[in-house]
């Protein structure tokens, strides 16, 4: 089949290692002629939906999607992708609204198994036109399996060995780029299907993420997010080295070290920020190093979960609270304007009041400035769906509303904390609030800014630019600040 000229459309699901891949299926579909549309686009001969299955939320949004491109593009080949096929394979092969189903160490794949499923004319392929609706109706769509079954490209865990290099194009983002790392996780946490649907761990080459760091640079960007699925687990794999020898013998930063240093070292990116860490890989030595890199931002994302040391063991998490405390205290002392962001699951099996209570004391003594808080969500096939002392739903709603409140008091001090200050800005996006044009963008300490647009203010082009500027009060969740010169 021809894909020139298809019309594909994307819907993106989850985390943003999902991101990154959906920017490689998109350049995959473009480098090919096709054209790609927006997802409620109802022209669409195409429909990608690149799912998520992190809670029961996010299974019910991936499948509610499928079934709303079914909805949308009656007529198009609908393709789910990712860890919701993973996980529910079996179900979805079942599905009438799917048509293909693509694994996650398949997504490379993807523009080829669309180009056998589909059987679309020779001679209007041939002449490169686009199919009109009614056309597009009347396309045939055929399985490439000889029993007419659906076409499933689902790998087994044991099957995914090394990393699947994807090759990423134009970004859809234009303040910063996520370039991908690291794929799988081997640390099996009691609530958590990822392992199960991501597979081991798998790093990528050196020379790999060079190159796309260049290209970055190379089209404008100045900053770039190092990012996996988990990302403390870099280079073990290449080392020849276990999760199990990690835990026993302190994680090894050098391969991650490597990696930052060689992107800082790319002519243009000026910023680079990791994903979310383990805190155990937060030693002296990997902090100090990380603080002589200029590039590197003063913001660090370690997960929590808890901050109830018998929460934390039930969660097979492999740190305790004294190990989290001693990792914000060597970041802090490296870092000035330093902000630390985490993960907080509530009602987790077995947690008490006084469980709650302790955990809810720790994270107000480290002081966030940002926290995603989640309450547990029962996964099946996990250890923890089978925990007793299983948590209401109402109460876990009120722990959450505590958390929540406790964040935004934390975020909101530490936004203010900038105020008539110096700072750097990347503008991401253009926005309009209360009448008024703004560019909203990060500064180094991941704090939301907001610029104006126009007279004293700034030009709308100046998106992916870095803009040094001065906070002058807060408006909702951001700083709103007057630019003082480029840099």
């Amino acid at each position: 089949m021809e894909i020139r000229n298809l019309r594909v459309a994307i819907h993106n699901l989850g985390c943003k290692v999902n991101d990154c891949e959906a920017e490689a299926m998109r350049h995959a579909f473009t480098k090919e002629g096709a054209v790609v549309v927006p997802f409620e686009d109802a022209e669409a001969d195409v429909c990608i939906v690149n799912t998520c299955c992190v809670t029961n939320i996010a299974d019910r949004k991936s499948r509610q999607m499928l079934h709303r491109a079914r909805a949308l593009h009656p007529g198009a080949v609908i393709v789910a992708v990712g860890c919701y096929v993973q996980e529910k394979a079996a179900e979805l092969e079942s599905d009438s609204a799917v048509d293909i189903l693509i694994g996650n160490n398949e997504k490379g794949h993807i523009v080829d198994a669309v180009r056998q499923f589909t059987d679309i004319p020779a001679a209007k392929a041939s002449a490169g036109d686009a199919l009109s609706a009614s056309e597009k109706n009347q396309v045939e769509y055929t399985s490439c399996d000889a029993m007419n079954d659906k076409e499933t490209l689902v790998p087994a865990i044991r099957e995914e060995k090394d990393f699947e290099e994807l090759e990423t194009g134009e970004r859809s983002d234009q303040g910063r780029a996520f370039v991908k790392i690291q794929d799988g996780c081997d640390q099996f946490c009691s609530y958590c299907i990822i392992p199960y649907v991501r597979g081991r761990i798998r790093s990528r080459a050196l020379p790999d993420i060079l190159k796309e760091v260049q290209d970055l640079a190379a089209r404008g960007y100045h900053e770039i997010v190092l990012t996996g699925i988990h990302l403390s687990s870099y280079g073990l794999d290449l080392d020849g080295r276990s999760y199990e020898e990690a835990l026993l013998h302190g994680f090894s930063s050098e391969r991650l070290l490597a990696v930052i240093r060689a992107a800082a070292r790319v002519p243009g990116i000026r910023r680079i920020r990791l994903g979310s860490l383990e805190p155990r890989i937060m030693t002296e030595e990997f902090v100090k190093a990380l603080g002589e890199i200029q590039a590197v931002c003063p913001h660090f994302h370690l997960s929590l979960q808890s901050g109830c040391d018998a929460t934390l063991k039930r969660m097979n998490r492999h740190y305790t609270t004294e190990d989290f405390r001693e990792a914000v205290q060597r970041i802090r002392a490296a870092f000035s304007e330093v902000a630390i962001t985490t993960d907080v699951i509530t009602g987790f099996p077995g947690e008490t009041d006084e469980e709650f209570e302790q955990s809810y004391q720790f994270v107000k003594e480290i002081g966030f400035y940002e926290m995603h808080v989640f309450r547990y969500s029962r996964r099946q096939g996990t250890v923890a769906d089978k925990l007793p002392s299983q948590v209401p739903d109402n109460v876990k709603q009120l722990r959450s509303d505590q958390l929540i409140r406790l964040s935004e008091e934390a975020s909101d001090r530490f936004r203010r904390s900038f105020l008539c200050r110096k700072t750097t800005i990347i503008p991401e996006e253009s926005v309009s609030i209360g009448g008024k044009k703004y560019l909203r963008g990060y500064n180094p300490s991941y704090v939301r800014f907001l610029l104006p647009v126009g007279k004293n203010g700034v030009d709308e082009g100046k998106i992916g630019q870095i803009i040094e500027a001065i906070g002058t009060e807060i408006c909702q969740t951001c700083v709103l600040a007057m630019p003082v010169q480029m840099v």
